[in-house]
This record gives C-alpha cells, sequence and structure tokens, in this order.
C-alpha cells in the first residue's frame, strides 16, 4: 500500500479498537476526577505482545497530519456542542481551534513516534507509554469515551511500523445526545405523572428513567422500505431483520437531514454495522470500499469483496452528495 509516496506492505490490524480512556486524556477534556496519565490501556497484554513482536518492545508508530485533522472536523460538533460535562466544558469551541492550529503546524505526511510497552506494571492488561510530543498531542485532541485509537502492521524496507489513527465514535456520541435531548422532556413528564415523593403506598422515591428515542424515524424508516423493500447486499426482505442506517450519522446531521430518506439506505444488521462504524462504504457507481483497518480475519469472514457492484443499492444525487461526507469524514480509508 502507498501511504504519502511510500511504500508499505500491509500485514495486520489489531482487532480491537483502543477506546480512549477517561484516565488518558489531558485535564481539561476529563469527565472525572485526576489529571491523567500518559500510559495507555491497548488491550490484553498477551494479545498486544504479539502484535508489536516481543515482551518489552519499543515500537515505531507514525500518524498523517491529514488524519488528525480529519478526526478534528469529525469531532468538531462534539467540540462545539458536548454531550458530555467535560472539565474544559465552557473553553471546549476555543480548545478545538487552539489544537487545529497545533496540528496544522504538523510536517505534513508522516510524522515519526515511539512507543514502549510499559512491563513494569504487572498483571494481565497491557500498556504503552511514550514521551513524544506527538503522543502528547494524540492525548490532547482525544475525548474520552467518544474517540478511540486504530492500529495497523505495516513493513517498510523489511521494517515493522505502526500506523495508528485516531477516530471519532458517532454511534458512542449519538447515545450521549439522545440522552441529553430526551432525559430533560421525559424527567418533567414522568415528574408530573409519578411526582418525587414518598408515599404509604409508594414509600420509595421514583427515578425518571431516560429514554433513547429518534423523533421522526419511524417515517424515516418508513419511507425507505417503500423505495427498497430489502437489504441491497443480502436480498433479505424480512423488516423485522432491517437497519434503517444512515449515511452521515444521526450524531452531525442537522434536523433536516436526520429524517431525510436520501440520507439512508436499508442495510441488514453485519453491514449496518460495518457501515455505520466506517468499515464500509459506497462508490456513486455501486461498488463497496473495505476498510483496512478490519483485521485479515474479520475481512476474510464479512462475505463480500473489494470493489463488488451491487445492483439494487440505490443511488441518486441526494444520496450521492450524503456519500461524499461519509467517504471523506466516516469511512476509514
Amino acid at each position: 500500500m502507498n501511504i504519502e509516496g511510500e511504500k508499505f506492505t500491509f500485514e495486520d490490524t489489531f482487532d480491537t479498537p483502543i477506546t480512549v480512556a477517561d484516565s488518558w486524556v489531558m485535564p481539561k477534556n476529563k469527565i472525572g476526577d485526576g489529571n491523567g496519565e500518559a500510559k495507555l490501556y491497548f488491550g490484553s497484554r498477551d494479545k498486544m505482545e504479539q502484535f508489536f513482536g516481543e515482551i518489552g518492545f519499543t515500537a515505531t508508530c507514525f500518524i498523517l497530519r491529514q488524519d488528525l485533522q480529519a478526526y478534528m472536523q469529525a469531532i468538531k460538533a462534539e467540540y462545539f456542542t458536548p454531550s458530555q460535562n467535560y472539565r474544559g466544558r465552557d473553553e471546549m469551541r476555543w480548545l478545538w481551534s487552539e489544537r487545529m492550529e497545533k496540528i496544522n503546524a504538523l510536517p505534513s505526511g508522516i510524522v515519526d513516534f515511539t512507543i514502549r510497552e510499559q512491563s513494569q506494571i504487572a498483571g494481565p492488561r497491557g500498556y504503552v507509554n511514550s514521551s513524544d510530543k506527538v503522543y502528547k498531542l494524540i492525548r490532547e485532541i482525544s475525548l474520552p469515551l467518544v474517540s478511540y485509537i486504530s492500529a495497523m502492521r505495516l513493513d517498510y524496507n523489511g521494517q515493522p511500523m505502526f500506523y495508528l489513527k485516531l477516530f471519532a465514535d458517532f454511534e458512542e456520541i449519538e447515545k450521549r445526545k439522545a440522552f441529553i435531548e430526551n432525559y430533560g422532556t421525559n424527567m418533567r413528564q414522568e415528574a408530573e405523572e409519578s411526582p418525587w415523593r414518598v408515599s404509604e403506598e409508594d414509600p420509595e422515591p421514583r427515578i425518571p428513567t431516560p429514554r433513547y428515542g429518534r423523533e421522526g424515524q419511524d417515517e424515516y424508516r418508513r419511507k425507505l422500505l417503500e423505495e427498497c423493500p430489502f437489504c441491497p447486499i443480502t436480498m433479505i426482505n424480512e423488516e423485522s431483520l432491517l437497519i434503517a442506517s444512515h449515511i452521515k450519522p444521526w450524531a452531525v446531521s442537522d434536523a433536516v437531514e436526520r429524517i431525510d430518506p436520501n440520507n439512508g439506505f436499508i442495510l441488514s444488521p453485519l453491514y449496518d454495522k460495518l457501515f455505520d462504524r466506517g468499515y464500509i462504504t459506497f462508490s456513486n457507481d455501486k461498488r463497496v470500499s473495505i476498510s483496512n483497518w478490519l483485521s485479515r480475519q474479520v475481512k476474510a469472514r464479512i462475505g463480500i469483496k473489494e470493489n463488488q457492484f451491487f445492483q439494487f443499492l440505490p443511488i441518486n444525487d441526494a444520496r450521492a452528495n450524503y456519500l461524499e461526507y461519509h467517504r471523506s469524514t466516516v469511512f476509514k480509508g
């Protein structure tokens, strides 16, 4: 594979994305206590050491400036309208601009840094650390629970190198924003119906239960099914097994885009998840692209091939515009 004019041989992808923990990010990004710590939990020690090649490893990694820029654009809505109570919540818009300036000041193309296994930490959990300023920048721009890191092992002229990439977790952002948007209304409604008070009949105070829902989604799904009442990949037409999937994620769509049927496909669950997480995308001529950020084993098992043509995939001009966003922002290219 060619990355920024350099030839690499793809070997594998770490099969579990690393969710950014609150303990790892810099203080203003935190939603809990403490000041953050630089060690990053990578997964089980055995699996981590197998991926990087040896016990007590030091690994040469790299990121791309353009990947960090794309991540910041993808996560911008979360910085501007936070779904979590970040410690620096009131400064998030300013922090986004400041951090973009730091990213833009990086050299173009491949930016190297080194990570080391924290082998002094006992137990089955695998950690890495680094004193490199690039590693610190990744910690600085990451938001806990709604960002994650994927790692790819490559061969470069006979030497292992590891390509790390930071992603926004649109699915997790959606859940948290849906909670915020629905909780207040439902809390007031439940308080009117069932006031928080102790009585002889009900000795325990009632706590309203937050509900998660998408207003207008029933109609959105109905219109999609009218247009294409089956998954164009599997041809499954049992409605209970089909999902109305958004092309531009719900979490970053405006009120019109969220219920626009042109912003969606009907897909069966596996392909909905792959599409939603950015592991597959589609060209305007109905061909699939499959991300190398899936491990070899998973790519071999998902049942479709790179550049496969799907005749019944409904693509019009409006969907082509949404797909452009998906390819540039959601797809893990």
